[in-house]
């Protein structure tokens, strides 16, 4: 079961171009990392400086209650927001990632059985229990990748639902502390 030098450079090759991809995909994951914070940067001067303008307008202690109750339900919510984002960007990249990975494993797992098979048909008499050994294990290989993506997923999933929730619960607290402090 010797490797060509065919087999080895279309091997590299291969490799080369996975490395690309990912590289590329990772890139473009930062960019709109980047794209994401400058657009919060930008928005957050603005509203600071807007903000600033109207707590110098303040004359008494009612109104400066009045303007950081104000201040404080927008700025929750654009955290919220932000931390969505955040958790989209991970999980688009996180889903590229593992659809790269299922391919590559995919390719790996034809090449793999291909040597085999090839590998059974030279093998000498005698063998079948180290051939039957082997197909095992990449069928055990292939079970644990299998049920290890199922379990990434749903833990996937988990998260989500866990986010939303945690999400809508503390825009509901920031709803009901902003009614009771604007009636103060």
């Amino acid at each position: 079961m010797n490797l060509t030098p065919e087999q080895i450079t279309a091997a590299q090759k291969a490799n080369l171009e996975t490395l690309s991809s990912l590289t590329k995909q990772a890139l473009q994951s930062i960019e709109k990392l980047v794209e994401l914070n400058m657009h919060i940067a930008k928005q957050s001067l603005g509203e600071s400086m807007s903000s600033a303008k109207k707590a110098l307008e303040v004359k008494d202690i009612q109104q400066l209650l009045a303007h950081q109750a104000e201040a404080v339900k927008p700025m929750a919510e654009k955290i919220m927001a932000y931390s969505r984002h955040l958790y989209e960007l991970a999980h688009e990249t996180q889903a590229s990632f593992t659809e790269s990975a299922e391919k590559e494993f995919q390719e790996g797992q034809k090449k793999i059985n291909a040597l085999v098979e090839d590998w059974t048909r030279n093998a000498p008499a005698g063998s079948d229990a180290a051939v039957y050994a082997m197909k095992q294990a990449i069928a055990s290989a292939t079970n644990v990748f299998e049920t290890s993506q199922k379990a990434i997923k749903h833990a996937v999933q988990v998260a989500q639902t866990n986010l939303n929730n945690a999400t809508e619960t503390t825009i509901k607290n920031i709803n009901a502390t902003t009614k009771v402090t604007s009636k103060k």
